[in-house]
């Protein structure tokens, strides 16, 4: 009996000791809490949500002609600081998303998930994203954010489109101030859904930026003003949210100053393969300005 007994408390002593040592190995290896302090580092993850610039898009009039059937070969502001700062990218933007259907794929977008003229398909049904996923960015959004932890950097940029569709949908071009407001209404309550799926659903804490958009033409007094409106919604939308902004906006102006204000002849907007004729999508240029202004505002070791 009394070997028996030595034998049990010796076994006993031995599974303690294995089973704390992996409990301090377990506890060792636990990922640290990130904070919106929390510097980005190299190996970092990064999710980047948003419309056709966060995506990258160029028009099918780009030469060379765009391959939109590789994802990879469209460079937005998410790959370029992804590049120079070493993350691991999760881009999850779509070309023609609107700031509602980023939270319900059914909702009207401008080219996404449908547009106007074609209400069961767009983007997203035709060519592949840079991450693949079923349902809605913002659920693809809450999704990954619960499966990595790692993640200490989260952009948005979204409701430019939505402006479109109001100029594309209403006689006037969306000039009326009834009109504007009702968008300007609809952006600030979707974005702040979306933030509140990051925030309070995903339980994100990190880095969270809001990019801002530039202007294509700065010469055009009308055109800074449509811009400088959407940037308002996104930055009062965004505010409760503990955020920063990239001013995409300031970047691209203090560029186009040696070229009166010209996004196309500063070269920042996409070339269409004739001199002084551009889309409205980003340059290479461009999209490096949008990740310039991004960087700008990330807290880094």
């Amino acid at each position: 009996m009394l070997a028996l007994a030595i034998a049990l408390l010796t076994s006993l002593a031995v599974f303690t000791a294995t089973a704390d040592a992996a409990t301090k190995k377990k506890k060792k290896h636990k990922p640290p809490v990130v904070t919106i302090k929390t510097p980005i580092t190299r190996g970092s993850r990064y999710l980047a949500l948003g419309d056709s610039v966060t995506f990258g898009y160029q028009e099918d009039g780009v030469v060379p002609t765009p391959n939109y059937d590789d994802a990879s070969s469209f460079v937005g502001y998410p790959e370029l600081i992804g590049r120079a700062l070493h993350l691991k990218v999760a881009n999850a933007a779509c070309s023609g998303e609107t700031s509602s259907s980023l939270l319900d794929p059914n909702a009207q977008s401008n080219g996404c998930e449908n547009s106007p003229g074609s209400p069961h398909s767009g983007y997203r049904t035709s060519f592949p994203l840079h991450v693949s996923y079923t349902g809605s960015q913002v659920d693809f959004a809450v999704s990954y954010l619960t499966a990595h932890k790692d993640v200490r950097l989260v952009t948005l940029m979204i409701g430019a489109n939505d402006f479109f569709l109001c100029q594309e949908t209403t006689a006037d071009g969306c000039a009326g101030l009834t009109e504007r407001t009702a968008v300007a209404k609809r952006v600030t309550a979707n974005i702040k859904s979306i933030l509140t799926a990051v925030r309070k659903t995903a339980h994100y804490r990190g880095q969270l930026a809001i990019i801002n958009y530039y202007s294509p033409n700065y010469a055009s007094p009308a055109t800074n003003a449509e811009s400088q409106l959407l940037n308002q919604v996104q930055d009062v939308a965004a505010k409760p949210f503990h955020v920063v902004l990239a001013n995409g906006f300031g970047e691209w102006r203090s560029a186009t100053a040696r070229f009166a204000g010209n996004s196309c002849e500063a070269g920042l907007l996409t070339q269409l393969g004739m001199p002084g004729r551009c889309g409205i999508h980003p340059s290479y240029a461009g999209q490096a300005l949008l990740a310039q202004a991004l960087e700008k505002v990330l807290r880094l070791p």
